[in-house]
């Protein structure tokens, strides 16, 4: 068994916990859907807001609304690059699993634009 990243990035309609709620557990369901994700498999996640983004954890909803509560989790600030995507809420979600497991990436709404 090794670990293996899967990736994703939703941008989030505004500033506020209920936005941020909504795109973090849309962003989820999608990405545990997309990869078969089972619980057992997660090691840890990790989220990053953009600076425009600070009303909310995204984990606080992975715990709760998910009920990710054993699961390792951190929120952090994204650099904030000149140009760069405003209103992102990015994951990456660390998983053990087999060695062909290839992970599918997921990008929705406005962070579509990060993988053309």
């Amino acid at each position: 068994m090794i670990t293996k990243g899967i990736r994703g990035a939703i941008t989030v309609e505004e500033n506020t916990e209920e936005a941020i709620k909504k795109a973090t557990i849309e962003l989820l369901n999608e990405l545990v859907k997309k990869n078969n994700i089972e619980l057992s498999m997660i090691s840890h996640v990790i989220f990053t807001l953009t600076q425009d983004l600070n009303a909310a954890f995204p984990a606080k909803f992975a715990r709760i609304d998910l009920k990710w509560d054993n699961v390792a989790m951190m929120c952090f600030h994204e650099l904030d690059v000149q140009n760069s995507l405003k209103k992102c809420l990015r994951v990456l979600i660390v998983i053990n699993c087999r060695d062909e497991f290839e992970p599918e990436f997921v990008y929705l709404e406005g962070a579509k634009e990060l993988r053309k």
